[in-house]
């Protein structure tokens, strides 16, 4: 019901684009997120978004180089990555919330893509 895609390898200091394809009918009723988790590491929250685009949050160590978008129109949610890090080296996953509103915890998800793998390199 996710597909998350864009995922990809980077030299740091470089940007990519990550979508997720939501097949949920009522994808634009709910909020979204991004997580990541690195091996060995436990999933982390990168960013969410409202149910309407209109309030984003950001985990610290992202904001200012991510930014997190969607498009209810195509049933998509986007996460900008800029000035990447090899910290960033991480499985991202998107997740649909469980209410309008979400933030970093990962137990106002109920929906998970599969991931998309993105590798930066020094």
């Amino acid at each position: 019901q996710l597909q998350a895609s864009g995922g990809g390898s980077v030299q740091a200091g470089g940007s990519l684009r990550l979508s997720c394809a939501v097949s949920i009918p009522t994808f634009s009723y709910y909020a979204m997120g991004w997580f990541r988790q690195a091996p060995g590491k436990e999933r982390k929250f990168v960013a969410s978004i409202d149910w309407t685009g209109a309030s984003t949050n950001y985990a610290d160590s992202v904001k200012g180089r991510f930014t997190i978008s969607r498009d209810n129109a195509a049933n998509t949610v986007y996460l900008q990555m800029n000035s990447l890090k090899p910290e960033d080296t991480a499985t991202y996953y998107c997740a649909s919330a469980r209410s309008r509103r979400a933030g970093a915890r990962p137990y106002e998800y109920n929906h998970w893509g599969q991931g998309t793998l993105v590798t930066v390199s020094s």
